[in-house]
């Protein structure tokens, strides 16, 4: 199962890769475009699909590397019980609002493409497909975020202190 769910979180962040190739794509075919005297419609909006779905699939691989900002004010002053009890109730608002946010986006893409939804923009795609790429994210970051709760909660979970987080100022 571990491997599966790593599989997951790394494909999430190929695709987050692939993304963020396709942005360095349009903003190079718009500046040659501009210069030879041509126009591509929509590589302003494609970008900024891509650059979305580069956000939203990469926050599980995020999540998973201990790469997410976090507040250790008052974690880092918590030992024991304390402390696993902390860390307990912010997974759990985490799997809430991650579960809640799944859901709607979810249902977003759905709603989009039952209506047949498009962009205003110059390019008329329709917004399921860019919006497919924030469903899947926030559908990973939900498996991402139960797993580091259940792996807390059997006391399996790697608890990372960061130097530079203790004594920045």
């Amino acid at each position: 199962m571990r491997r599966l769910l790593d599989f997951l979180y790394d494909g999430a962040a190929w695709l987050a890769a692939l993304a963020m190739v396709g942005v360095l794509a349009m903003v190079l075919l718009s500046i040659v475009s501009r210069q030879v005297g041509f126009h591509v419609p929509g590589t302003d909006a494609y970008a900024g699909y891509a650059m979305a779905a580069a956000g939203f699939l990469a926050l599980a691989h995020t999540l998973k590397r201990n790469e997410h900002i976090r507040v250790t004010l008052l974690l880092g002053r918590l030992k024991g019980g304390a402390r696993r009890g902390l860390e307990i109730w912010a997974l759990s608002a985490g799997v809430l609002l991650a579960a809640l946010f799944a859901f709607y986006s979810v249902r977003l893409a759905w709603v989009s493409r039952s209506i047949n939804d498009i962009s205003t923009s110059n390019d008329a795609t329709p917004l399921w497909i860019p919006q497919l790429a924030m469903a899947v994210g926030t559908l990973v970051l939900l498996v991402a975020l139960v797993d580091e709760w259940v792996l807390e909660l059997r006391g399996q979970r790697k608890s990372v202190e960061s130097e530079e987080a203790l004594h920045n100022e």
